[in-house]
């Protein structure tokens, strides 16, 4: 392909995209779903007219690891703490975490009886496939009530986070004992503190730039800080999440040193700014990558039924178990919540991160293409009806 060809398609990408969000908004279809199905698209006229293209697959991870820092970042830069918030936020913990590993156990169970595997494989298989993806589930959660959607992207931000843990874990872990756990809170202690003086640093840092090019810099050094993190295996998305939550809270921090040293006059047009510049980011980068993770698919694994048959019993397991979470310990209403439970860019970058060696038979792309599209189109037929639910109460009530 020549540069113009290529220059030709990512524009076009770029305009697709904008266009699929504008009919989102609309239709809450989300615009990630059609997106996937305009990667297949390309896919199938580019095997018709035979046109030579290299291996898109091969920066599938780096695309998907780009868009989940910008995305956490973003929705985290979007919360305003306050003591009044600890509940959600608590509830939103609790949620993400037993709602994982009870997800996790099942789907496993699942893989284990399907597919003769070891159950340490069917585990670590069946990971991928119980995370909430924070990428799709915010901005989906864009059209309900300010409670909900602000529960949403906790508890999605919290999944991704969590999974990451127990993935990297389970990974480091093949036999789980004491000293696996005792392993694992001096990893957290550490990545912690080391949080701690990455928000302090880089909030100082903003402060202290006068160059005309600051907010790039700003996210290349999250970005590195992140990066440097999972090399040696930490679970870094916590930093990520940290640092929103830090920049947008910091002018309620009240000892006269820090506001001395952190606070300056011009903060808050900054934040507006770096947010700003990271959803634009978090926009392209989510195009790239559901495009290219459409174009990647083989089509034809959906013709399997052993495909269709362990995604039916996946999705199967994912809503039981959240309607029962739902109906027996939060005891709110099923919807929306019941249905923001899309799989998607963190399920495809853990799947692309398991070791070959590791890997169940039958457990392949396919499956995880069945799995993220089924939920996300679950997903939008659910959010169609609450909010047609929410519209009709609403005009009752004029």
């Amino acid at each position: 392909m020549s540069t113009y060809t290529i220059l030709i398609v990512l524009s076009g990408l770029i305009i697709f995209s904008y266009l699929f969000d504008l009919f989102a908004g609309k239709t809450r279809i989300p615009s990630v779903l059609l997106l996937l199905f305009l990667g297949v698209s390309v896919k199938q006229l580019v095997t018709y007219f035979d046109i030579k293209v290299f291996n898109l697959g091969a920066i599938l991870p780096t695309l998907g690891t780009l868009g989940l820092i910008l995305i956490v970042f973003e929705g985290a830069l979007e919360l305003k703490y306050s003591p009044a918030k600890n509940a959600v936020i608590k509830k939103s913990f609790f949620s993400a975490l037993t709602i994982l590993l009870c997800t996790t156990f099942c789907i496993s169970w699942i893989l284990w009886q399907l597919s003769g595997s070891d159950f340490y494989r069917c585990f670590i298989n069946a990971i991928p496939f119980c995370v909430v993806s924070s990428a799709i589930a915010i901005p989906s959660a864009a059209s309900i009530n300010k409670q909900k959607r602000e529960f949403i992207i906790y508890e999605s931000s919290f999944s991704d986070i969590l999974t990451v843990i127990l993935f990297n874990f389970m990974l480091s872990n093949k036999h789980i004992n004491v000293g696996s756990f005792a392993k694992l809170s001096i990893e957290l202690a550490t990545i912690l503190a080391f949080a701690v003086g990455a928000c302090l640093f880089l909030l100082y840092l903003i402060g202290r730039i006068t160059h005309h090019v600051k907010f790039f810099l700003i996210i290349a050094i999250l970005i590195l800080v992140y990066a440097i993190g999972q090399s040696y295996h930490l679970s870094s998305l916590i930093i990520v999440l940290s640092l929103g939550l830090f920049l947008n809270n910091a002018d309620q921090i009240r000892p006269l040193w820090f506001r001395k040293q952190f606070i300056y006059p011009g903060l808050q047009v900054d934040l507006k700014q770096l947010h700003q510049l990271s959803a634009e980011s978090a926009f392209l980068m989510r195009t790239f990558f559901f495009a290219i993770f459409g174009f990647t698919m083989d089509v034809d694994q959906l013709q399997k039924w052993s495909v269709l048959t362990i995604g039916g019993l996946i999705l199967l397991s994912i809503y039981a178990i959240r309607f029962l979470y739902i109906k027996l310990v939060s005891k709110t209403d099923l919807m929306p919540e019941l249905v923001i439970v899309p799989r998607g860019l963190i399920s495809v970058l853990l799947y692309y991160n398991l070791p070959p060696t590791l890997r169940v038979p039958g457990i392949e792309t396919g499956l995880l293409f069945v799995v993220v599209l089924a939920t996300s189109i679950i997903m939008s037929i659910g959010l169609f009806f609450s909010n047609r639910r929410v519209s009709g109460k609403e005009f009752e009530n004029v």
